[in-house]
């Protein structure tokens, strides 16, 4: 089991100031830095892990912006390090999402409270 587990409550499209950083890139270094993670997703964070979301181009002074993160990629590389990438079941049906079959492959579905009896068991607990 991994030493922390990091928590992510909100989710942020991020559109142009997320060129650089967003709470996504911070997990993978908080990954390697503090010797391995589990990341959970809740609330509308949980539609990071939706394997059939788009993320679409916005439109600024006029000017179409089609360079826009995607959660999707950043959650599998966060997968291929080493992450456990989990979900709050519940929250995925409030958010719309049909099930743990929607999500992205290796995404696990925790039952409501799943979590929170497992934080005894890593070091730290922290919230991105």
């Amino acid at each position: 089991m991994a030493e922390t587990l990091a928590i992510m409550e909100r989710a942020y499209r991020g559109a142009l100031e997320k060129q650089f950083f967003d709470a996504l890139y911070l997990a993978v270094e908080l990954h390697r830095q503090l010797g391995g993670m589990d990341l959970l997703l809740r609330g509308p964070a949980v539609s990071y892990a939706v394997a059939v979301a788009h993320v679409g181009s916005i439109e600024v002074g006029g000017r179409k912006v089609d360079t826009l993160s995607d959660p999707r990629r950043d959650l599998i590389r966060l997968q291929e390090s080493g992450v456990a990438v989990w979900v709050e079941e519940s929250d995925l049906a409030e958010f719309g999402v049909d099930g743990p079959a929607a999500l992205l492959p290796g995404v696990r579905a925790a039952a409501p409270g799943e979590m929170a009896r497992r934080w005894p068991d890593y070091r730290t607990v922290c919230f991105l």
